[in-house]
């Protein structure tokens, strides 16, 4: 029968229920996993690489394999390795592919701490890199011979520029290259990178997925040509997460429709009171219908989440967008989102594009995460933190 995704939220990584048993899978806790016999052992570390099979408490255990199928399963792929945290899995990603003397092409706006990984990984190892503009305008002309990886965030980070993965997809593709994508944004939920023809997804499971900000954890979702290139590098460079960590997570994704649709209402209707407040030059919030490129976020994204930048107008400094955060009173000032709570952040906008010139023309940016408090009450602190940006 076929399922709506809010029905393989719920019943999906569960464990089949004979005559009776619990709602959620236990906790299984393990670090060795012993065996009756040789031949036993040897056939498990024999099936292990194609299936989910208990074989060493690093590979995961019955807890970790119920969340890896549920994510499978939302993003369509065709297996998932959990990781320590989400940067972890987009460095795993990249070194999947990347080889010395090869070139990996990143999107202008990735995760910031993309680019350690590139300086402080590719760099040394031959490995040369660069950035195309978060329009796409270059991003042909940016692929080199040598290409071994596209690797981008959609909607990106900061800003939420969508790219046209499709498209992107398309053109790596007739010249034989991978495309990875950080989809921590649409967390398997609202964006599906794979649907759109990526090899692998990249959630930070830390954020939507667990929901409750109380858990470290990355996902990688892959199809099945590039499970075969990249997945052994996970267990070859010891990684591996905590069960309990997984169950945090499992029992947060059940409610992530919910939580989501929540978050995204609220943003929406503070994104629209504050395109009307003079402070404010522009609000970067995907659904909003003037934010760039919001045909390709009506085209395939399944609604917004609790995520937009301020852009405070250029008569403002960042001294005075600093006091408006330190004025909020149920804001948060914490790195991360994702959970129920709200939070604000400067966005050094400069700092994190290269493709693209970003000192000129622009006021201060402030990230807000839209939590679940009621909207009227954000309204009103987001009101009177204004008044010490006019101080």
């Amino acid at each position: 029968m076929k399922q709506n995704k809010q029905t393989k939220l719920i019943h999906s990584g569960r464990q089949e229920i004979k005559t009776s048993g619990p709602i959620n899978p236990p906790v299984m806790r393990a670090s060795t996993i012993v065996f009756d016999s040789i031949k036993s052992w040897r056939d498990v570390r024999d099936r292990r690489a194609t299936e989910r099979v208990l074989s060493y408490g690093a590979r995961g255990t019955e807890t970790a394999f119920a969340l890896e199928a549920l994510v499978t399963e939302l993003e369509g792929g065709y297996r998932a390795q959990l990781f320590p945290t989400g940067l972890a899995a987009i460095a795993v990603t990249i070194m999947g592919y990347a080889r010395s003397g090869g070139h990996v092409l990143f999107a202008d706006s990735v995760y910031e701490p993309v680019r350690k990984i590139a300086s402080a990984f590719l760099e040394p190892n031959n490995i040369a890199y660069s950035f195309f503009k978060t329009d796409g305008s270059d991003f042909e002309q940016k692929i080199q011979q040598n290409t071994q990886l596209i690797f981008v965030e959609s909607p990106g980070s900061l800003l939420y520029e969508m790219l046209d993965l499709p498209e992107i997809c398309r053109i790596a593709h007739e010249r034989d290259i991978p495309v990875g994508v950080d989809n921590t944004w649409g967390s398997a939920w609202l964006y599906n990178p794979l649907e759109l023809g990526a090899d692998v997804s990249v959630i930070a499971a830390t954020k939507y997925l667990c929901g409750h900000s109380d858990v470290m954890m990355g996902i990688m979702v892959a199809n099945e040509k590039a499970w075969k290139k990249i997945g052994a590098l996970p267990e070859a460079l010891g990684q591996a997460s905590s069960p309990d960590d997984a169950a945090l997570v499992l029992r947060g994704m059940r409610t992530l429709g919910q939580r989501i649709a929540a978050h995204g209402k609220s943003a929406l209707a503070i994104a629209q009171w504050l395109e009307t407040r003079p402070e404010v030059e522009k609000v970067w919030f995907p659904e909003l219908p003037n934010h760039p490129r919001h045909d390709l976020w009506k085209r395939d994204c399944k609604g917004s989440n609790g995520l937009l930048t301020i852009e405070f107008k250029q008569e403002y400094t960042t001294k005075q967008s600093e006091q408006f955060i330190d004025a909020l009173e149920l804001f948060g000032i914490g790195a991360s989102w994702g959970g129920f709570e709200s939070l604000a952040l400067p966005a050094n906008v400069v700092g994190a594009r290269t493709a693209s010139d970003w000192r000129e023309g622009h006021g201060p940016f402030v990230r807000l995460h839209i939590g679940l408090e009621a909207t009227d009450d954000l309204i009103a602190d987001i009101t009177q933190a204004f008044l010490a940006l006019n101080q």
